[in-house]
């Protein structure tokens, strides 16, 4: 959303410049040279035009009438600043027209009607290749403007490279009233975002323009987002609306807003969940740099709150801007996080959970899962396993940890889970994953794909009871003497593994890979 704010602030700030070459054109027509020929007024305006504004301006239409009142219309007008032919021109228009009475022309401010723009074109090279623009004789343009029409503009940002297709802003229809550069002009404007694709409307006002620090420019409005699809981001879908308003200066706009995500979904999980956000942030309108500050998001019964920001790649090789938070959940539901990420119907775990990361999302065209790095901890109380032969298996742990395997009044699947966890290119990494249940507790490292939910845990087992004592019968005789040589300050500890898919999980003694670690 802050750079859908930034065009719409760069196509108002631009378009005040456009308006000044029709002005300036109108001037010298009205004022200096009215009983000349059209061919005659249309150099001239061409040779002003380019002294004024340093730049080659073409010109392929241009007719002055004087009756009933001043006005002049014209086509094809292009802009290229420092006369550069190896890019785009910087501003051109299709069609234009400018009218104003005799009188409102013979006074300061010269005073105008209205100014019509149609096919306006601003294309903005790559930061590096912009140059330095010349503001300061933009001031010396005495003008006031009635009403700035303009329809079916574009504002375009052009890449580095030039095998690459610009990123396009359309700009429906945009109407400024009482346009002066200094004055504050009030504006509406009709758009389409680029990225992701939606409507945007917005009202508000603009300026005075601050030529010698076009940073310090104020500016003031609100906006109303509908229908952008998310899906042009790989890795997520839902159609998001917002609503909010903006305001500072150019180098420093404080924003403030709520989205609405009534079906987000992302990829891996598929599950389509309301996601609602309230937001405040801090934009710098030059660079599109964003501080977030913070942003709480609510997905079903748990609040997210993140800050951080979305600030220019760190990788001097990836073009395109990065997002890296701190995300806190305090008393949360498990349940609620991995709708977003398990493609099973119910989520395989219930529960209270406390969750803390560093979330880092580089630029990049690929699906989210693939570029989203995570690195925090979690803790999970009154944790329950939804399918019931999960549930079974960790009812029968707790039995015979607590010595009591046919006491059927005994086990427990409640679980205490907590550890750290890095997550990198699809696979989460967990170190000091620690699982609890009545009589038991697992401590264990490992990875866990997202993609085909597959588990390679191996760590160690933790019962109160002894080994002997977890079967009954012949089996529990014979096994007393092996209980010395797993029993360690009075538990039992034996080498676990857990593998296989997340629905039918495998658990087993893990001897061989204990022996591994030892030789390695």
């Amino acid at each position: 959303m802050q750079m859908t704010e930034k065009k719409t602030r760069l196509a108002s700030k631009t378009l005040l410049v456009v308006v000044s070459l029709v002005v300036v054109a109108v001037v010298a027509v009205i004022v200096t040279g009215i009983h000349l020929s059209n061919p005659y007024l249309h150099k001239k305006v061409v040779e002003m035009l380019g002294e004024k504004f340093h730049a080659d301006v073409e010109l392929k239409e241009f007719h002055v009438y004087l009756f009933p009142g001043a006005r002049i219309e014209g086509s094809g007008l292009a802009l290229r600043h420092e006369g550069r032919t190896d890019v785009p021109p910087l501003i051109s228009i299709g069609e234009f027209s400018a009218e104003a009475g005799i009188l409102g022309l013979l006074g300061r401010p010269w005073k105008m009607g209205q100014v019509k723009l149609k096919g306006l074109v601003i294309q903005i090279p790559p930061q590096g290749e912009r140059g330095k623009q010349n503001w300061s004789k933009v001031r010396d343009v005495p003008v006031l403007i009635g009403e700035i029409v303009s329809d079916d503009a574009e504002l375009r940002l052009l890449p580095k490279s030039s095998d690459k297709d610009p990123h396009v802003f359309t700009i429906h229809h945009l109407v400024m009233h009482s346009v002066g550069l200094d004055r504050p002009a009030s504006f509406t404007a009709q758009l389409t975002n680029a990225v992701p694709p939606g409507e945007v409307e917005t009202k508000g006002s603009f300026g005075p323009w601050s030529p010698d620090d076009p940073g310090q420019t104020p500016l003031a409005a609100e906006y109303t987002f509908d229908k952008a699809d998310l899906g042009v981001f790989k890795g997520i879908s839902g159609i998001l609306s917002s609503q909010g308003k903006f305001g500072g200066v150019l180098e420093k706009i404080e924003v403030e807003g709520k989205t609405s995500t009534p079906d987000f979904t992302v990829t891996i999980g598929g599950h389509p969940v309301a996601l609602d956000t309230v937001f405040s942030a801090t934009v710098d309108g030059t660079n599109g740099d964003t501080l977030l500050h913070p942003v709480t998001a609510h997905l079903l019964k748990t609040v997210i709150v993140a800050q951080g920001g979305v600030v220019k790649s760190r990788d001097k090789d990836k073009k395109g801007k990065e997002i890296t938070l701190d995300v806190t959940v305090d008393k949360g539901r498990l349940e609620d996080l991995l709708r977003l990420a398990v493609k099973a119907e119910k989520p395989p775990l219930t529960g209270a959970i406390d969750f803390h990361t560093k979330f880092d999302l580089p630029p990049g065209k690929s699906d989210l899962a693939g570029r989203l790095n995570l690195d925090g901890k979690f803790d999970v109380e009154q944790a329950r396993f939804t399918s019931p032969e999960v549930t079974a298996k960790i009812e029968t742990l707790s039995r015979k940890a607590q010595g009591q395997p046919e006491n059927k009044d005994a086990g427990s699947s409640v679980s205490q889970l907590k550890g750290n966890f890095v997550l990198d290119n699809g696979v989460i990494t967990f170190q000091g994953l620690t699982f609890s249940v009545t009589g038991a507790q697992v401590t264990l490292n490992g990875k866990y794909g997202l993609n085909k939910e597959d588990l390679d845990f191996h760590g160690q087992l933790r019962m109160q009871a002894k080994i002997s004592q977890t079967v009954t019968g012949a089996k529990s005789f014979l096994l007393k003497a092996v209980d010395p040589f797993f029993r360690k300050n009075g538990q039992t500890q034996l080498p676990i593994k857990i593998t296989g898919q997340r629905d039918h999980p495998s658990f087993g003694l893990d001897l061989h890979h204990r022996d591994k670690e030892k030789g390695e």
